[in-house]
């Protein structure tokens, strides 16, 4: 019965020792955003057509009628009578909202994926077609025009009877390559005479460790202004794109807060390999109370004029679980000697999140506790 305890208390001392050589350094690129290079939202608004009787029902989604009529006049056939809706009874058409990301730098006619979602009622978006739909950014300005072939990944099939199976989201997919992008960012790195960089998880020492690396390489170009910027400034005779490219492949030792996180859910916890515990005592054991119900039925004498009832009867018993479940934990106690101590009183993942919270609430534990 100990057997998935061990492992799993194991699993969280291997992951801690695989987190302790920390000190091998990472690369900036990795631990750092820089400032403009990123992915900008798009989305538009379009049309599927072409599903086998798996779209909107026209008569529910008047928006869906009335972007099928305005499509066929600016095509030039306008034979639609807008007082008869009887006209339009297709259901192979589809209202969708398309979305794709941007990536930085991005030029005129290269190619992203988009994502196409079903608005309406319709069934299903397998084997349709995306007509040419403009993707805008925030700004509102068209930055690429998507169209193409839906891919779902799905499956669905429906019976005579009613019946029906369906496996996957058959009202959302993707086209790969499916958007042309017609305007970039027009974001100038080059032209930039400063950069700022900005560290994924803010901290005063590793902010200053990546100024200092850059300084020792690239005297006076890197100031930390605060735990989440760091400032560039190009040496002389060195142009941004270089300088970035230099600078994002030099070692830094981040430096991460004590840390334990916590899935109550699943049972999960993730310690850093700088959590400590101050001196305290642990006890953990098991209080088991059994309440056991036995009805008795009261049978009243012979012509004594009584009536025969159910009497109650209920028998309590408490048992715990005895034996040596008594730890105590040095002062400034590592994380390897947390787990150690744990794994001899037997506890359970979900009995140690227990037991670090209740450390924590003594004060204890010099950490923060994140629960998920």
């Amino acid at each position: 019965m100990r057997h998935p305890i061990r492992l799993s208390l194991m699993a969280i001392c291997f992951f801690s020792m695989l987190a302790a050589p920390a000190f091998a350094g990472s690369r900036i690129k990795d631990i750092v955003d820089f400032e403009g290079v990123r992915d900008n939202q798009l989305v538009g608004y379009g049309l599927v057509v072409g599903l086998a009787n798996t779209g909107d029902s026209l008569q529910n989604n008047p928006q869906t009628r009335h972007m099928v009529q305005a499509m066929m006049e600016r095509l030039g056939v306008n034979t639609f009578d807008p007082a008869d809706t009887s006209l339009l009874m297709t259901k192979n058409v589809a209202q969708v909202m398309v979305t794709a990301n941007l990536p930085p730098f991005a030029g005129p006619g290269s190619t992203v994926d988009v994502t196409v979602s079903a608005m309406g009622d319709a069934k299903s978006l397998l084997g349709g077609t995306l007509l040419m739909t403009a993707l805008e950014g925030a700004d509102g300005q068209t930055y690429a025009v998507a169209q193409g072939t839906v891919q779902t990944g799905a499956v669905s099939a429906t019976g005579a009877s009613g019946s029906s199976i369906t496996r996957g989201v058959p009202t959302a997919g993707r086209i790969a390559a499916g958007a042309i992008v017609e305007k970039g960012t027009d974001f100038n790195l080059d032209q930039m005479s400063q950069l700022r960089l900005t560290l994924h998880n803010p901290d005063f020492t590793t902010a200053s460790r990546i100024a200092q690396a850059i300084d020792a390489a690239y005297p006076d170009t890197a100031m930390a202004d605060n735990p989440t910027i760091v400032t560039l400034r190009p040496p002389p005779g060195k142009d941004m794109v270089s300088f970035v490219t230099a600078v994002e492949d030099l070692q830094v030792d981040p430096e991460a807060p004590a840390r334990v996180v916590v899935d109550e859910a699943d049972g999960v916890v993730v310690m850093g390999a700088d959590v400590r515990i101050s001196q305290v005592a642990i006890a953990q054991g098991d209080l088991t109370i059994n309440v056991q119900e036995t009805p008795q039925v009261s049978q009243p004498g012979p012509f004594s004029q009584g009536k025969t009832v159910v009497v109650p009867n209920s028998q309590l018993s408490v048992n715990e679980q005895k034996g040596t479940h008594l730890l105590m934990v040095g002062g400034g106690a590592s994380l390897a000697s947390l787990v150690k101590g744990l794994n001899a009183l037997g506890v359970t993942p979900r009995d140690m999140i227990s037991i670090l919270q209740a450390i924590k609430a003594a004060g204890a534990l010099q950490a923060d506790i994140s629960v998920m």
